[in-house]
């Protein structure tokens, strides 16, 4: 079920930082509390392969999206003390040092399984012992959520395994609606920051259709 245009679920989860602390975290209020954005990335698991390089990623843009008044937080549904480990381990041993945004440590999957964005399949229920098994890694796919200072869900997207996000469209998609919240306009395909946007009316797509006809 998509979330975009609704409220964030209000759930409080563990989360671990660089520092060794864990502590509750809840998104909502996070984006609220601080009158901020977030931007919200889940990933399989760690000590894997795609998944450091994103956590880096992240890391390596964390001023930029905090010039857009942006929160990052990643996610797995690993245990924080598996973060932890993860955080000291040297970049060049495949590692996640050097990362300082929160990670969110979702191991009973609450927010996960709220969210459906769990790799389950063919879920069976069996009636004699009550046992419930599914197939499935039971971890989360390559989802993202760019959250409202309101707690409004913007956009949300799902990659699968093995397909790595490009982090620079999720600024630019902050940068867009930044533009739309401060001057009422819309943002046409491919729109950058510093590009003409347009206004949500006939007249507003014609002359920017007529303005960009190449």
């Amino acid at each position: 079920m998509a979330l975009v245009g609704k409220q964030f679920p209000n759930l409080n989860v563990d989360a671990m930082n660089e520092m060794g602390d864990t502590f509750k975290v809840n998104v909502l209020e996070e984006a609220k509390n601080n009158n901020k954005k977030v931007l919200l990335f889940w990933y399989p698991k760690d000590f894997t392969f795609v998944c450091p390089t994103e956590l880096h990623a992240f890391q390596a843009a964390l001023a930029e999206f905090e010039k857009r008044n942006t929160i990052v937080i990643g996610a797995s549904c690993d245990t924080p003390e598996v973060h932890f480990a993860w955080l000291n381990t040297p970049k060049d041993n495949g590692g996640i040092e050097g990362v300082t945004y929160p990670i969110l440590a979702d191991s009973n999957r609450n927010l996960a399984s709220t969210l459906g964005i769990l790799d389950i399949t063919n879920e069976t229920y069996n009636e004699e012992t009550g046992v419930v098994t599914v197939e499935g890694d039971n971890v989360t796919y390559r989802a993202t959520y760019i959250i409202d200072e309101e707690g409004n869900v913007q956009h949300e997207s799902i990659n699968n395994m093995p397909l790595g996000r490009n982090v620079g469209e999720y600024l630019r998609l902050i940068d867009a609606l930044t533009h739309v919240q401060e001057k009422g306009e819309v943002c046409p395909a491919n729109w950058e920051e510093g590009k003409d946007a347009m206004n949500a009316n006939r007249d507003g797509v014609a002359s920017y259709l007529a303005a960009h006809a190449n």
